[in-house]
């Protein structure tokens, strides 16, 4: 999994939205909300990471809604979790080296 790391920001709150079903929207909406308005993802931003992410395996399409919006939702797959899983492991490791500046 070390191979994939770091993962860019983006990639973090993406794969941390896909913990339930969400459509793009609703994954733009997260990231702002989680970051409290940090992170703003563009449409384009978003789409072209979860193409990426769909082709690693990462994440994976959960619906598709049949009208002419053909409105997917995605889920994180069980590789996406153990590379999420590695990445919180790899920062919680940074910031528990980055107390030693205060010893």
């Amino acid at each position: 999994m070390e191979k994939y790391l770091p993962l860019t920001e983006s990639v973090f709150y993406i794969l941390l939205a896909l913990r339930k079903p969400n459509h793009g929207y609703g994954i733009i909406q997260e990231v702002k909300d989680l970051t409290k308005g940090r992170i703003n993802m563009g449409a384009g931003t978003l789409y072209g990471a979860i193409q990426t992410l769909e082709g690693k395996g990462w994440i994976q399409v959960f619906s598709e809604e049949t009208d002419s919006r053909k409105k997917k939702e995605y889920v994180i797959t069980e590789e996406g979790k153990a590379v999420f899983i590695s990445e919180t492991n790899r920062l919680s490791e940074l910031l528990d080296h980055s107390k030693l500046m205060n010893k």
